[in-house]
């Protein structure tokens, strides 16, 4: 079985761009995944990446028309310099960890978060709010709770993992030993699961 290693942060207007397509594309091939959030400005600091703010211009002006034209074409809302962003993706993140340990569905925990920060101007490192979002994903906070110690040290454990495979941006995928940067790959992660590439 096909397996892809699923690097993001849960702060990427591109991995909340990518919608589920990744995960229709693992179904079709069978493939499992696990998913690894990871600290971005940490893997920017290492990896040679520049955070958005500290951008030229011209950078961020393309940024921006490229999530209008990815919104649109994707059919998905967004507000684009949304109210709670950024925030800290820790609590999230170990949130979305422990929901894989203990068999839940980590995508759509992991959708439903970016998705608060992109199109519902909610704030992900508000507990309360982090509860409301488990609620609504049908997860039961009490089938978590034996593995968000392990989740919250995993954090930096995926920030240096991902490093140590290549990782310099989000959202990234990583299957066997081939690797795919941006929402815009997921056709050619396809193609290599389909053994075209």
């Amino acid at each position: 079985m096909a397996h892809i290693d699923y690097y993001f942060t849960v702060l990427s207007p591109f991995a909340y761009l990518a919608g589920d397509r990744m995960e229709q594309v693992a179904a079709r091939h069978g493939a499992d995944i696990a998913y690894k959030p990871v600290d971005i400005m940490a893997l920017f600091a290492e990896m040679g990446g520049t955070p958005p703010a500290q951008r030229h211009e011209s950078r961020k002006e393309y940024r921006m028309q490229e999530l209008k034209r990815l919104s649109k074409l994707n059919d998905m809302p967004m507000n684009f310099q949304p109210a709670h962003w950024p925030v800290d993706p820790k609590p999230s993140s170990a949130m979305i960890v422990a929901a894989q340990a203990a068999g839940a569905d980590a995508g759509a925990l992991s959708r439903a978060v970016m998705k608060a920060v992109w199109a519902e101007e909610r704030d992900i490192s508000d507990a309360a709010t982090l509860e409301m979002i488990l609620s609504e994903t049908g997860i039961d906070r009490a089938t978590l709770a034996p593995h968000m110690d392990a989740a919250h040290a995993a954090f930096d454990t995926m920030t240096s993992e991902g490093m140590a495979n290549g990782v310099f941006g989000a959202p990234f995928y990583v299957v066997d030993g081939q690797r795919f940067w941006g929402q815009d790959r997921i056709g050619h992660l396809d193609a290599h699961l389909a053994g075209e590439l």
